[in-house]
């Protein structure tokens, strides 16, 4: 198999969406809605304009199953690119203007990055292993040192704090690398 190539799933889905199964955008829907929806709210800060970007992000892979293209990552990364692009439009959208300032006085491409950095991050930690979340979750949302941490895991020392690093290491990407295929939305480029 390619390096590149899709996994299995994600050419199935793309064939199934293409042929029209409703089914398949339900199995879609079930998959990643909490991805883009949580994204979107991040974006947003609205529930209401979250789930609109929902409804939209997924009635434009229903209509245009053809625009994925598995050369530039999963479906997965696709959708979130998508949720990205229209969570953009619609910030833009809601200030009139692309470099205004916004009423607290933040431009609104500073708003954009700080939104992407932190849909960045949870994409980052649900994307990596239980052991590394698990750590993470103990010493930094249960406020555990690492000692506690490696008794709650019942691991040694040495292995929580390999662990920590490592998902410290992990997160520090959010403010540097894009999700797996983003690239910013642009003119002309679709949803």
């Amino acid at each position: 198999m390619a390096k590149n190539a899709p996994p299995r799933w994600d050419r199935k889905m793309q064939q199934r969406l293409a042929r029209g199964e409703a089914a398949a955008l339900g199995e879609l829907y079930d998959r990643f809605a909490s991805l883009v929806h949580s994204q979107a709210h991040r974006m947003l800060d609205d529930e209401t304009a979250a789930d609109l970007v929902t409804r939209e992000v997924f009635g434009y892979v229903w209509e245009n199953p053809g625009a994925y293209d598995p050369k530039e990552g999963s479906m997965r990364s696709w959708v979130a690119r998508l949720t990205h692009r229209q969570s953009v439009r619609r910030l833009r959208e809601e200030n009139g203007r692309p470099d205004g300032p916004d009423e607290d006085g933040s431009g609104l491409e500073e708003r954009v990055h700080r939104a992407t950095v932190a849909a960045r991050a949870d994409y980052i930690v649900t994307s990596m292993p239980a052991p590394l979340r698990a750590a993470l979750e103990l010493a930094y949302v249960q406020r555990r040192d690492y000692r506690q941490t490696a008794a709650d895991l019942g691991v040694t020392e040495d292995e929580a704090r390999r662990r920590l690093r490592l998902g410290l290491q992990l997160l520090s990407t959010a403010h540097t690398r894009p999700l797996e295929g983003m690239s910013p939305p642009g003119p002309g480029r679709p949803l």
